[in-house]
């Protein structure tokens, strides 16, 4: 029950920690006061220079809750990074679809929607801008008929967005031709994931299945795409079901190294341990814009990998990772002691293990470990 009762306050403080609260844009576009939901990460206190992707919520009213969740959720056990979410009041029952207005003849933005599509790009996102530093990944999501209306976004020559997830799509005009289209033209990575439910009309059904076979077709390597379809959801579960699929398709290379993918794929590589752990963040900055320290349990995957295939040289390219990652650790001259013990010299191994005896502790790296290794070299050289 303590146990219980424990993991129950370490849940409930880390959820305290990021910040939500209201905000409103007096919109020149609109003509009214729009009122948003904002959330900041606990870390934007610290750091308010610091860059997190952006998540522009439509239909902010009743999604904002469902994926500040599971974000928060997924951020708890670091396989969703931080992000800062915006959610845009459409509360009014005709509002929604007003916003989202489109022509049957052009399948453009009409009346007000053309208002609310100028509003998302000329107000709101520099509005935000202006009070946070947005890393490139900037989102944007909607369901049913706001879920459609995002894709006008892909239209622009210069697309506002790089991701967009549509739930349960009541899409216009030939969108489910043109998206395709438009997808394949991205030269930098583009992410778009859309959902259906057994619950929606067939029409609708049916149209986000065309869009997914058209979809497929299209060969652009930048392009991170995924469908899911949910024969026992209903119109509005889909959102539940479809979230946490979203998020973790976008993300999938944030994620820390996994039991799985060390043995499947670290551990039987014949060689480049250390080039793996490098590729790897070196993507999670290049497709999401999110620089990330290498998390301590990665480098003990990659160390482990190093040992059960005695790959002794790639401590030193390890450790070099190490000191740029963490300069102040002793996690650097770790893997230098590591280095040099595996190639028989115990003069130079008992040195890095007394230097990280200076340094600051890591993750299960100890002072009295670093001591207790450098001893033990000492007993071997005297004999």
């Amino acid at each position: 029950m303590k146990k219980i009762t424990l993991l129950l306050f370490v849940f409930i403080s880390t959820f305290s920690f990021s910040q939500t609260f209201k905000d409103s844009i007096n919109s020149k576009k609109l003509l009214e006061i729009r009122e948003l939901t904002i959330s900041v990460p606990e870390s934007f206190s610290r750091n308010p220079k610091k860059a997190y992707p952006l998540l522009v919520l439509l239909d902010g009213d009743y999604l904002f809750s469902a994926f500040d969740g599971a974000l928060k959720y997924g951020n708890y056990w670091d396989d969703l990074p931080e992000m800062i979410i915006v959610g845009v009041s459409q509360n009014k029952n005709s509002e929604r679809f007003d916003d989202c207005a489109i022509s049957t003849e052009t399948g453009l933005p009409e009346k007000k929607g053309e208002k609310f599509f100028e509003f998302i790009g000329g107000e709101l996102l520099p509005y935000i801008e202006s009070k946070y530093t947005i890393a490139p990944l900037k989102i944007i999501a909607g369901h049913d008929v706001t879920a459609g209306f995002i894709n006008l976004f892909l239209y622009k020559d210069k697309p506002l967005f790089n991701g967009y997830i549509a739930l349960s799509p009541e899409m216009g005009m030939n969108m489910e031709a043109y998206i395709p289209q438009r997808l394949a033209t991205f030269n930098n990575n583009v992410f778009y994931y859309h959902s259906s439910a057994g619950g929606d009309l067939k029409a609708m059904k049916e149209t986000s299945q065309l869009l997914d076979q058209n979809i497929k077709a299209v060969n652009n390597p930048k392009l991170n795409y995924k469908y899911d379809e949910f024969p026992d959801a209903s119109h509005y579960s889909v959102v539940l079901y479809s979230i946490p699929n979203a998020l973790y398709h976008f993300f999938e290379s944030f994620r820390p190294i996994t039991s799985v993918e060390y043995k499947d794929k670290i551990v039987k590589l014949p060689s480049g341990y250390v080039d793996y752990l490098k590729d790897k963040y070196d993507m999670i900055e290049s497709s999401l814009g999110i620089k990330v320290p290498v998390r301590i349990n990665d480098f003990r995957a990659i160390e482990a990998a190093i040992n059960k295939n005695n790959a002794i040289n790639d401590y030193e390219k390890l450790a070099q990772i190490a000191n740029k990652n963490y300069p102040k650790t002793m996690l650097g001259e770790y893997y230098m002691a590591k280095y040099y013990e595996g190639n028989g010299d115990l003069k130079k191994a008992t040195k890095s293990y007394q230097n990280a005896f200076g340094m600051e502790e890591i993750g299960d790296l100890t002072k009295d470990m670093m001591l207790d290794k450098a001893d033990g070299l000492r007993s071997q050289i005297k004999k």
